[in-house]
């Protein structure tokens, strides 16, 4: 199949489809498999590390409709905490965050899917990561549906390598280049705008990819392409992490270092809380709370007025590292 070329955003690809009751199982079927191959790869860094933590699976049902499967790592000797979550949901009355952006499917039930994750390291060298791959549905009864892709993946580090992030970049790049050249510097300008604390006015990372709404509608893609690029996404994530994780994970670290792991933490909690869409959509559609929170670290500190020394690691990361940048071009 040919991918269109996106940069023509306003011509549709010829082979619009409507995703059948056969494409949500398909793609259902893709993140459950996403979903255990994430904690596979995650565990066997814990086990290369000198741990012995494994994810422990929680599965649920949604009252509303629907349900899924929440994996945790906790108190692990490499990975303190980490959440691999499945969810697939139904909702009858779409929340304010869905309709907010979209006023054309207030009314609608809908389901959504997708794949979450977040994976705090022990070691303040490993920088925390954050994934997600999503489809939403919204439904009437007489109508086409209205249907979309989301996703992305992001880094969090502390103590960063300046090697690290042209690789993790790089993955991003590349998973990209298949379909189209607009559409890494289009996703990565938008990580950097969507993962800003406007009430720090810093960055939360070094960025990476976010797309929201991806549909033939606003890429001219059809559906099997989205299909197909919620597919590189979630695959990328680990060719992203995995060299970072084998070449950090062993590095030695103060005590001073994991104190300022921590209070760099309380940006990530602050974040999440504050503006993130997938914690708000989950606390405004009655989520399950312990799904929604279970991103959350399990240690950080807050710290009045801290200004790191001029000139250290620490205030390196903030006045060069936090700043959108194009890593590639270094």
């Amino acid at each position: 199949m040919s991918i269109p070329n996106i940069d023509n955003k306003s011509e549709p690809s010829e082979s619009v489809v409507t995703p059948t009751n056969n494409d949500i199982t398909r793609v259902r079927e893709f993140l459950v498999g996403l979903q255990a191959r994430i904690c596979q790869a995650l565990e066997a860094q814990e086990r290369d590390g000198g741990g012995n933590a494994t994810f422990v699976p929680d599965d649920w049902e949604r009252p509303e409709g629907g349900g899924g499967r929440s994996c945790v790592l906790a108190d692990g000797d490499v990975i303190e905490k980490a959440g691999v979550m499945f969810s697939h949901i139904h909702v009858h009355n779409l929340p304010a965050s869905a309709t907010a952006r979209h006023p054309d499917i207030a009314g609608r039930k809908a389901q959504a899917m997708g794949v979450s994750l977040v994976v705090h390291p022990k070691n303040p060298n490993v920088p925390t990561s954050h994934a997600n791959v999503r489809l939403f549905v919204a439904e009437a009864e007489g109508e086409a549906p209205i249907w979309w892709f989301g996703g992305g993946f992001d880094l969090t580090p502390f103590y960063p390598v300046l090697a690290d992030c042209v690789h993790w970049h790089q993955v991003c790049h590349d998973l990209c280049a298949p379909f189209g050249d607009s559409v890494y510097p289009d996703f990565k300008q938008w990580c950097d705008e969507y993962f800003h604390l406007r009430h720090r006015n810093e960055q939360r990372g070094i960025g990476g990819l976010f797309y929201d709404d991806v549909n033939t509608e606003s890429r001219g893609w059809d559906f099997e392409t989205c299909f197909n690029f919620m597919k590189a996404v979630g695959n990328g994530y680990l060719d992203g992490i995995t060299p970072i994780f084998e070449q950090r994970k062993d590095t030695p670290y103060t005590e001073q270092q994991r104190e300022f792991q921590l209070y760099r933490r309380g940006r990530y909690v602050e974040y999440n809380l504050v503006y993130d869409r997938g914690t708000l959509f989950g606390l405004q559609s009655n989520g399950r709370i312990e799904s929604i929170l279970v991103s959350m670290p399990p240690l950080a500190s807050w710290h009045y007025r801290f200004e790191p020394t001029k000139g250290s690691p620490e205030f390196e990361l903030t006045d060069v590292y936090l700043k959108p940048r194009e890593w590639l071009t270094l």
